[in-house]
């Protein structure tokens, strides 16, 4: 991902990356917890990737962030999505948006430890 840039990306773009990178995390995370059985794997899964929890890191998240962290923050939440979720309301899913778009520029950017960092706190964060 070397000639990526993720900056020029829409918005809409890093989120699809940083959902299916997020995704990867929480899996990793429960899977590391001793979690075996495909049902439970997906029901706590289901905790941490829905809408309204991701809107609820970002917003624990935002005393911690960067400008250009908020900046891509700012153009996630503003993205126009063609379709919003039936199990979520319109400002969580702009927020949640916002969360996997911060995932995903910082994954593009290939600021590893910026991205582990903030992944696990939201991991710890998602257990509460």
């Amino acid at each position: 991902m070397k000639n990526i840039q993720p900056g020029e990306l829409p918005a809409l773009a890093l989120a699809y990356i940083g959902d299916a990178v997020y995704e990867l995390a929480v899996r990793s995370h429960l899977v590391e917890s001793g979690i075996s059985r495909v049902k439970r794997l997906h029901d706590e899964a289901v905790k941490y990737v829905h809408a309204k929890a991701q809107a609820r890191l970002l917003r624990e998240l935002e005393g911690i962030l960067t400008e250009e962290e908020t900046a891509v923050i700012r153009r996630g939440r503003n993205a126009k999505s063609p379709h919003t979720p039936r199990s979520a309301g319109v400002i969580d899913y702009r927020q949640s948006t916002a969360f996997e778009c911060l995932i995903g520029y910082l994954y593009l950017k290939g600021d590893k430890d910026r991205l582990e960092e903030i992944l696990a706190l939201a991991l710890e964060m998602g257990r509460e």
